[in-house]
């Protein structure tokens, strides 16, 4: 009796408190999901403004303190390997060095007299005229001197070393793109002096949306043309981009190798045009957040127009970058995709409204 007594109980107690009624069928509707609707992303961009830069770039120091005595060569000069580019005061260096070869004169001298001694005490022995004493001593002085040979060399060679870091020379050929001492200036060790760049090859920096970056093929080809000549051109291939992107602008710089007969016009710092070769169709990418994982199987999400069930759809992915993904195959334009939340949902669910992601809280941060 009890049993049957308390729905009917339930139900009274629902209809005489109406806010009991609103949270019941609040708890009973269907949860609005995080979704995007696709769309082909056809207006991504096929050319972009770049520059010129080298390939490698170095900056470069002396190994230790000093005052810098001179600087033999200026931004813009092309230098050679091997080319002395700025020199350090060595005036304490060569001291060092003169005071270390004179150790090394006296201890050839100790040294040639600690051998002759040992060798007449060696003699004296064989007639049997010389004691063992004497003879032991000779040969303890001739090991020390040897030591005190082997000492003195170590020490000069530390200070042709150092004398040698007194000089600044080029590790490679290239230009000089930028100097950042001038002579008098104290220098600490390692502090950069000047910058070379690499002249043998040369690429192209442009800066990618993560939009574009993530549809970007790995080994695209780009023609490039000089802004200031548009009829000189070249290929480039690109080679890699940027892992961050920069936080002034949210683009990533793409690095565009230049084909080794491109022309002596496209100089360090020079203002390119890059298009992609045969330009692109329009790709289609989603935020990472909406692939369901497992395995090499990928799967989103698919929100049906009619009846707002979601359905479990395979998807063909592409390159990843700024948090999005490209998608090849398994959606098409239009259809509604969860974003947020998807290992929360069943398959044939029904959901409620859909909200953009750019309505959610900090979404224009």
């Amino acid at each position: 009796m009890k049993n049957t007594l308390f729905p009917v109980f339930l139900t009274l107690l629902t209809f005489s408190h109406p806010a009991l009624a609103d949270d019941a069928a609040k708890a009973s509707a269907p949860r609005p999901v995080v979704t995007e609707i696709v769309t082909p992303q056809a207006g991504l961009s096929s050319i972009w403004v770049g520059s010129v830069a080298a390939s490698s770039e170095l900056d470069l120091g002396f190994l230790r303190l000093g005052t810098l005595a001179e600087r033999n060569v200026d931004t813009g000069d092309i230098v050679k390997k091997g080319e002395v580019l700025a020199r350090i005061d060595a005036s304490d260096l060569e001291s060092e060095l003169r005071a270390a070869q004179a150790g090394v004169t006296i201890g050839e001298a100790n040294l040639q007299t600690a051998r002759d001694a040992f060798d007449r005490a060696q003699q004296l022995a064989i007639r049997g005229v010389g004691s063992e004493v004497t003879l032991e001593t000779a040969r303890n002085d001739l090991a020390a001197a040897e030591a005190a040979m082997e000492q003195a060399r170590s020490a000069e060679a530390r200070a042709e070393d150092a004398r040698a870091y007194a000089d600044l020379t080029a590790p490679m050929d290239g230009v000089i793109t930028s100097v950042s001492a001038e002579p008098g200036a104290t220098l600490s060790a390692g502090e950069a002096v000047m910058r070379l760049s690499s002249t043998d090859r040369r690429e192209v920096i442009i800066a990618l949306s993560e939009e574009d970056a993530a549809g970007m093929a790995p080994d695209a080809v780009f023609e490039i043309h000089l802004l200031s000549n548009p009829e000189v051109s070249a290929e480039a291939t690109l080679a890699r981009i940027d892992p961050v992107s920069a936080r002034a602008t949210r683009t990533r710089a793409a690095h565009l190798t230049l084909a080794e007969d491109a022309s002596a016009g496209f100089r360090l710092g020079a203002l390119v045009n890059a298009t992609l070769e045969g330009g692109r169709g329009a790709i289609t990418t989603l935020p990472v957040t909406a692939l369901i994982e497992n395995g090499e199987l990928r799967t989103v999400w698919r929100v049906s127009k009619d009846d707002r069930v979601v359905s479990r759809v395979t998807v063909t992915t592409g390159p990843r970058a700024g948090g999005r993904v490209v998608i090849l195959q398994g959606v098409g334009v239009g259809d509604e995709i969860v974003i947020r939340g998807v290992n929360s949902i069943e398959d044939g669910q029904t959901v409620g409204p859909r909200i953009a992601a750019r309505q959610l809280p900090g979404a224009d941060q």
